[in-house]
């Protein structure tokens, strides 16, 4: 005969596992501001990438090719900056876990108060003549921390998404899936869930890309707003639940 107090711990037991996949929504909401603010950054900083950390090498490495490209310093900088930040993030969100509190929503809150300072401090500073000056360096730095928030919790609290922050393997694994399905190979339903969950994300990103480049055309660093407010809503979201 089974015990009363047993009786209740089976559903309990499947409750994480039976756990709901985070709403589309919230992927869509991170890859937009992922696109944007790496655009954004790109143009405003004279190529500096600020969420995409590792594509600033291929700057440096052109730079020392001596193709013209001389504002390398920033760039240098953007990568230990970049470990930093994720570094701080991860031990906040270790402490969080190990006192049983939430992480997803006070890490977009952290993001975001590093998107409106990375904004604010453009306003204030630029527009730049180049990107080798200390005002343009430590702006861009600023975004780069912020961006690194995003990156951390996209490995950690935000896993089961689709990456909002580099699109590569994203698109790689699309095109595949589509082969796979166009195919009728095996494991093409699997394909068929994996694209379903990636190409929201994948559209979003490539849309925050465009209106970050045409948002710095027209409104400089206030054009920042705009995945600043994407962030808000996601923070929203996520207090909700």
């Amino acid at each position: 005969m089974t015990s009363p107090s047993s009786t209740p711990a089976a559903p309990a037991a499947h409750a994480a596992d039976a756990a709901p996949v985070d709403p589309p929504g919230h992927g869509m909401l991170l890859a937009f501001t992922g696109g944007f603010v790496d655009t954004l950054g790109f143009v405003a900083l004279f190529g500096l990438f600020t969420a995409h950390v590792t594509g600033n090498f291929v700057l440096i490495g052109a730079a020392m090719a001596g193709d013209g490209h001389a504002d390398v310093v920033g760039k240098l900088l953007a990568l230990p900056t970049f470990v930093i930040g994720v570094a701080a993030t991860r031990l906040f969100q270790l402490r969080r876990e190990r006192q049983g509190r939430d992480t997803a929503a006070p890490l977009v809150a952290i993001q975001l108060a590093g998107l409106v300072a990375f904004m604010l401090a453009g306003v204030w500073a630029g527009p730049f003549a180049h990107g080798g000056g200390m005002q343009a360096i430590g702006v861009g730095l600023m975004g780069v921390l912020a961006m690194s928030v995003q990156n951390t919790a996209a490995r950690s609290v935000f896993s089961r998404l689709t990456p909002s922050t580099v699109m590569t393997g994203n698109v790689t694994q699309l095109v595949m899936d589509l082969v796979d399905i166009a195919t009728r190979a095996p494991g093409m339903a699997a394909a068929g869930a994996r694209l379903h969950k990636a190409w929201p994300p994948v559209a979003t990103f490539a849309a925050g890309s465009l209106a970050g480049g045409l948002g710095y055309a027209h409104a400089g660093f206030w054009a920042l707003l705009a995945p600043c407010i994407a962030l808000a809503v996601l923070l929203r979201l996520l207090r909700k639940h």
